[in-house]
């Protein structure tokens, strides 16, 4: 597959991140859960225009929590899990970077963020490659 990693490419991506982890604590009545906290942060980063930050309600990932996706028309999509709310905000910001900067979604295992290679829950082909 070919990464495309020498020039940026323009189609959206989103980065979809579970609100309800709990990754594995008790939360108390009016406390964030720890997905809260991490959607909260990342909806501040200044991403590229084309990156869209969404946040939704389970991604059935609950015992390796908190988790994200990253997608986009006619690329590979990610599951990331293990993803600590304060620690890994700048591995996220760095990953999708990477993610965006190739034309399939391949960032080459060696340059992916240390985090991203040892927390992949699934890698998921784009639907256009099975509808050719």
């Amino acid at each position: 597959m070919d990464s495309g990693n020498h020039k940026t490419h323009t189609k959206p991506v989103e980065l979809l991140v579970c609100n309800r982890c709990k990754k594995g604590m008790e939360v108390q009545e009016g406390e964030k859960r720890p997905g809260e906290l991490l959607s909260d942060a990342l909806q501040t980063q200044d991403f590229p225009k084309n990156v869209k930050v969404h946040r939704v309600n389970c991604l059935s990932n609950c015992s390796n929590g908190c988790t994200i996706v990253l997608r986009g028309e006619a690329r590979w999509s990610y599951i990331y899990g293990n993803l600590d709310p304060i620690e890994h905000v700048s591995t996220i910001v760095d990953g999708i970077n990477k993610y965006l900067n190739t034309a399939d979604g391949v960032v080459p295992w060696h340059e992916r963020p240390k985090h991203f290679r040892k927390n992949c829950v699934a890698r998921i082909p784009p639907i256009e490659a099975y509808n050719e």
